[in-house]
């Protein structure tokens, strides 16, 4: 039997913030209450999204720039520099530690989110591939690849230590999951209930699959009369999952049984502010959403958001 995996919880970040950067007001929203739709900088097309306390990190598919906002004032900081390549899915844990997926470049990277420092840097694989999310275990990091049939482990040594640049493994997935075409398969990334196993959302077919971390072997998750069309990113909180559907404009809630192999549709989601969101995070009590807006041209000028719904 597989030890539990056990999901990292993101603690308070206590350290000064870098130089505020001035981006569009925040709505307004009564005394005492964050605001329910926040802006990003014009242009820059997010993705990901990862909390800790009343923080929000958010990465550029665009430049790779990584956003730090406060959901309370609305206002943005920014504390990774651009590096020309994607930063997609996102997940922080309690040292203060950015963990990012590298989209085409196949690669990941750990920063310091106090200071913007990049602590590490991973080529997982050259092209075709697409490095999508992620999710921390208490002793590991998995990424997911669009591209390819396989998750990437990044093991964590004593008191979350980082490994060197070549110590992760790759792990092909067997049994019942199926890749299909050349399109985005594999996207959003969690761990079961019990904390033994993982959970992956096949974007292409709408797909859950409970995965074996230690063989990659893999099996259906029976979610009865529904399938996830569009799935992207995943949130566990307890045994409750939501599952981002992107282009639907709307997030899942599944109730899973402990091991995850089973669960039941207890509804939806949605909000009038949605404009394709892709991932999903938890602060003040609330989900928040960055608006991914894929069906909106792009341009330096585009206004992009985060939005905030409550939790089913």
């Amino acid at each position: 039997m597989n030890r539990p995996l056990r999901t990292t919880l993101g603690g308070a970040l206590t350290a000064a913030m870098l130089a505020t950067v001035a981006v569009a007001p925040a709505q307004a929203h009564p005394a005492g209450r964050p605001p329910a739709v926040l802006a990003l900088p014009d242009g820059f097309q997010p993705e990901g999204i990862a909390t800790a306390g009343r923080y929000a990190y958010l990465g550029s598919r665009a430049t790779g720039a990584i956003q730090r906002v406060d959901l309370v004032t609305g206002r943005g900081t920014t504390i990774g520099a651009a590096t020309g390549t994607p930063s997609l899915g996102l997940k922080v844990d309690p040292r203060g530690r950015l963990f990012v997926s590298g989209g085409t470049a196949g690669d990941a990277r750990v920063l310091d989110t106090r200071t913007g420092e990049v602590l590490a840097r991973y080529q997982f694989a050259t092209a075709p591939t697409f490095v999508n999310d992620v999710v921390l275990t208490r002793d590991a990091a998995y990424f997911t690849d669009s591209n390819r049939p396989v998750l990437y482990r990044l093991p964590l040594g004593r008191r979350g230590a980082l490994p060197p640049a070549d110590a992760f493994t790759t792990i092909t997935l067997t049994g019942a999951y199926e890749q299909v075409g050349t399109g985005v398969n594999l996207n959003g990334i969690a761990t079961t209930p019990d904390g033994r196993a993982l959970i992956v959302v096949q974007s292409t077919t709408g797909t859950l699959y409970r995965v074996d971390p230690a063989t990659g072997a893999s099996t259906v998750v029976d979610v009865p009369g529904h399938t996830f069309t569009n799935g992207d990113g995943l949130l566990l909180l307890g045994r409750t999952l939501y599952v981002v559907q992107n282009r639907l404009n709307q997030i899942a809630v599944v109730r899973l049984n402990h091991a995850g192999t089973a669960g039941t549709l207890t509804g939806t989601l949605t909000d009038p502010n949605f404009d394709v969101p892709t991932t999903v995070a938890k602060a003040l009590g609330r989900l928040y959403l960055p608006n991914a807006r894929f069906t909106t041209p792009p341009t330096p000028t585009t206004p992009y958001t985060v939005v905030a719904v409550r939790a089913h």
